[in-house]
């Protein structure tokens, strides 16, 4: 068992399978570390290149080789097959702000609030559980080389768990448990769509060179078990956030103790960051849910789809576009106000500039400047968006 879990933990499974799918690291001119035999070997065209590793202090970066490639080393890589490529950075996405962004307001203005109330809570508490662990654990991502990496933002983060194979698994599965009794579609065609969605998605961080086979696997687990514990209780939980008197106060003064006691680290990484922006959401979204409820806001009728998808004309598809694309401009354009408005506040505070990157990196800068945001995008998506709808009459 234990040389199972050395060899799931290891790089050379993520190297295998990204050759599997066509994916190689290029030659380099110059010997910069990167694999020169393989890359020589396969013919291909050199589609894309890595950032610029910048040098590191002694002290000040992550442990273990997580950072990937040698200090300087632009990585190139040859993509042999498309299909693959675009699939898996399709899939990737799935797991990034554009699509919780967009996804999760859609589901609360096209489908049912207390299927999309159940998806944010979840979200918000799994997202948590695996940022704080990845910092906890300080487990390093895959090496490079033998592994490609795609993606550069991430890589000063931890790797255990993945948290894109946490956020699929505990979205598609808790969709499907909180609707399945409510829509009439065929459940073993939602369970596949389930598993597909979060199968492509932990897929596509091996395949992006982010995460190791154990990484993926554990991620998926304890989303798996999170959803176990929390099942029984989704009703009281949902509950007590309609109509308990100190559920703002909460929703606000624990997600900030969370994020302001966030476990530190001996160099930056993005990890807090996201993770206030996912608290902050959740925050505003569920401030939003209980105000609905305590003053009968706009709700949208589910009554379209209770009957099977058969039912869905022209008439409620246009409907539900425009819906979507108001709320979506809504929320966006309150997105880059907040941030302009947040920002220049705290720069005026803290006598920085804003274009101060690492100003900005500081606790007392990024946790303010994040959760203010992001609540107000959550707030602004369950509260404002639906008036609008409201007075543009596509209830």
């Amino acid at each position: 068992m234990a040389r199972l879990l050395r060899t799931l933990r290891s790089s050379q499974p993520v190297a295998r399978f990204q050759r599997c799918c066509g994916l190689f690291p290029a030659a380099e001119e110059g010997g910069s570390g990167c694999d020169r035999a393989e890359g020589a070997r396969e013919r291909g065209v050199c589609n894309g290149t890595g950032a610029l590793r910048r040098p590191v202090a002694a002290g000040s970066g992550p442990p273990g080789g997580v950072r990937s490639g040698p200090q300087g080393c632009i990585q190139k890589y040859v993509v042999k097959n498309y299909f693959y490529y675009y699939l898996f950075k399709f899939s990737a996405a799935l797991g990034e702000e554009i699509f919780y962004i967009t996804f999760l307001p859609f589901t609360y203005w096209n489908i049912d609030h207390s299927v999309s109330r159940r998806m944010i809570i979840i979200w918000s508490i799994v997202m948590y559980i695996g940022q704080v662990s990845k910092d906890i654990l300080k487990w390093p991502r895959p090496l490079s080389p033998p592994v490609v990496k795609l993606e550069m933002r991430t890589d000063a983060e931890y790797g255990m768990p993945s948290t894109h194979a946490m956020a699929a698994t505990a979205i598609s599965f808790s969709f499907l448990i909180a609707t399945m009794n409510q829509y009439k579609y065929p459940f073993e065609l939602g369970l596949v769509a389930a598993f597909v969605f979060s199968t492509l998605v932990c897929l596509s961080r091996l395949y992006t060179g982010m995460h190791t086979v154990l990484d993926v696997i554990g991620g998926a687990l304890i989303s798996a078990v999170l959803l176990v514990l929390l099942y029984p209780a989704w009703d009281i939980i949902d509950h007590l956030l309609l109509t308990s008197p100190f559920c703002p106060l909460l929703c606000i003064v624990v997600p900030l103790v969370l994020c302001y006691n966030y476990p530190k680290l001996d160099y930056y990484s993005p990890t807090r960051g996201d993770t206030t922006t996912i608290l902050g959401a959740g925050a505003g979204a569920t401030v939003g849910f209980w105000l609905n409820n305590q003053y009968a806001a706009p709700t949208y009728t589910s009554r379209n789809f209770q009957l099977g998808f058969p039912l869905i004309t022209s008439k409620i598809v246009v409907a539900m576009l425009a819906r979507f694309f108001v709320g979506i401009f809504v929320v966006l354009l309150t997105r880059q106000l907040m941030k302009s408005v947040v920002l220049g506040m705290l720069g005026y505070r803290y006598k920085f500039p804003i274009g101060d990157l690492e100003a900005r990196r500081r606790l007392e800068v990024e946790v303010p400047y994040k959760f203010i945001t992001y609540s107000s995008v959550g707030f602004s998506a369950t509260v404002v968006v639906p008036l609008l709808h409201k007075l543009l009459g596509l209830m």
